[in-house]
């Protein structure tokens, strides 16, 4: 099977991950990452695939995961970091998630799962961390992750590099102009 014949806007759905003021400020190549980023919204937009942003919801005082209070990795955000960067359009969806993967927490499976979805076009920061994640839990439910290069980053480029040579191992990864040109 042709990655050609997979990637349709009848079979996928865009994820844009955390890409809020916060996250955006702090990676290694902002402008390639939006340029790339916009390019993947308009072919969505254009093809008529649906796009889920996600936004980080930091826990309640008090309600932190064990992990974090046990290792001290607590985030700070101020409500403007927690903004989107990119505002979504009328019939995007917004979810708002606590955690490292897309599908814990949200109806993300359920949204797929309705709709007859099965491939997963995901975009965002940070690659190493929610990306990667997202993508390896996808793929465990049976989703087909499509990473696009140019359209994930991080603050820590050693370990965006690091993630997208281990996902191309498992996962199909393209450029934003591949998947233009994938979509037609």
């Amino acid at each position: 099977m042709s990655l050609r014949s997979v990637v349709t806007p009848k079979e996928s759905v865009l994820i844009v991950w955390d890409v809020q003021k916060g996250l955006v400020r702090s990676i290694f190549n902002r402008e390639e990452f939006l340029r790339g980023l916009n390019n993947v919204l308009e072919v969505a937009r254009r093809t008529g695939i649906p796009t889920v942003f996600t936004k980080i919801t930091p826990f309640p005082k008090g309600f932190e995961p064990f992990a974090m209070r046990a290792t001290g990795r607590r985030f700070q955000f101020t409500a403007e970091d927690l903004e989107l960067e990119i505002s979504p359009k009328e019939g995007d969806i917004v979810m708002l998630k606590n955690t490292w993967s897309a599908f814990v927490g949200t109806n993300l499976e359920l949204l797929l799962r309705n709709s007859g979805r099965n491939v997963i076009l995901l975009t965002g920061i940070a690659t190493e961390i929610g990306v990667e994640t997202t993508a390896r839990h996808a793929f465990a439910l049976g989703f087909l992750p499509v990473i696009v290069s140019d359209a994930v980053s991080s603050y820590n480029k050693e370990g965006h590099e690091r993630s997208l040579t281990n996902m191309r191992q498992f996962f199909p990864v393209v450029s934003s102009m591949e998947l233009r040109d994938l979509l037609g």
